[in-house]
């Protein structure tokens, strides 16, 4: 076999190798159970509701955008004597690949329950019909949502003064792109954020359950695909790759003035990788960010093996809601 042609069945192994790392990716985080608040454990019934016209109003499909998922949903509280509302936007689970808003109408509902307006977005998923959507322009569209969510609170009267903004899995590193990233530039302030089993970091050496940290070829693939930038093997482990993985690596954006979060990761994820999750914990600790990290150490990416601690991941949520936005 010639030298050329040795090259070139290489290339196109090392080709397959990537996509056969892309797609394992995708149907392990899409397929993943998607958080919800179904566990049985009667200390989270509170955590529901029954809807009905004394607890509020929905409003679907209301647009933030000319794209064909440019879509939110709000949920509204019954009450409306009040001068401001807080929001709380909560951002759907999927591998970045599937899922919809109406997934998280059991939490939506409680949220609006409290007295808060919720919300639901979707974001342009990647997918045959948008094979160039990434994590980071799926972001950029949750950002450019939340001027049109408030605008469109204001009209239906409810005016807002503060946000949080949460999610699980990819809606909860969404969540956290937005609060650490682009909190500066929200139209109200952000006041908290909560999120579970979101990956916030992407170094090959954390993602070893895909073999991304013996195939640099494979993990320059992988996360040229998420971060919509195209980045090469011999990237990884410099600046430049720092610089290209930043806009959708949450952790790198965490401050002494970020927001107080509320945090939760399985040690036996095979999906969002626990290691990946480590960064982000060092962050807040390093810069004294208020926030409550629940480590799951018998459950996976549904942390569905400590049915205590979701009770205390809930329970954590509420008292942060309460503390950092409470119902006025």
């Amino acid at each position: 076999m010639s030298g050329e042609k040795k090259i070139k069945k290489k290339k196109h192994k090392t080709g397959l190798f990537i996509l056969l790392c892309v797609g394992a990716f995708i149907v392990s985080f899409a397929g993943s159970a998607v958080l919800k608040l179904t566990y049985p454990a009667p200390a989270l019934k509170k955590y529901t509701v029954d809807w009905n016209d004394e607890t509020g109003t929905i409003r679907t499909d209301l647009s933030y955008g000319d794209g064909d998922a440019n879509k939110f949903d709000l949920y509204l509280p019954a009450d409306r004597s009040k001068e401001t509302y807080g929001l709380v936007v909560y951002l759907h689970a999927g591998g970045f690949t599937t899922g919809d808003k109406s997934d998280d109408a059991d939490m939506l509902k409680w949220l609006a329950s409290k007295g808060y307006v919720a919300a639901g977005i979707n974001y342009t998923l990647r997918d045959e019909q948008h094979p160039r959507s990434s994590v980071y322009s799926q972001s950029a569209e949750i950002k450019s949502s939340i001027p049109a969510v408030v605008k469109e609170t204001g009209k239906l009267g409810y005016d807002l003064d503060s946000m949080a903004i949460s999610g699980g899995s990819a809606g909860g590193t969404l969540a956290m792109l937005y609060a650490y990233r682009d909190a500066a530039e929200s139209p109200i302030p952000v006041k908290m954020m909560f999120e579970a089993v979101g990956p916030s970091s992407f170094y090959p050496e954390d993602w070893s359950v895909y073999g991304l940290d013996q195939n640099p070829d494979a993990a320059a693939g992988l996360f040229s695909v998420m971060s919509g930038s195209e980045i090469t093997a011999d990237m990884l482990e410099t600046e430049a790759y720092e610089e290209a993985i930043k806009p959708i690596s949450a952790y790198m954006w965490v401050s002494e003035n970020s927001v107080p979060s509320v945090i939760a990761y399985g040690v036996y994820d095979k999906v969002s990788p626990f290691d990946a999750s480590k960064h982000l914990v060092r962050a807040l600790e390093k810069n004294n960010v208020p926030h409550e990290y629940i480590e799951f150490p018998h459950s996976g990416h549904a942390l569905q093996n400590d049915t205590a601690l979701y009770v205390k991941y809930m329970e954590s949520v509420e008292h942060y809601l309460n503390a950092y936005m409470p119902i006025k």
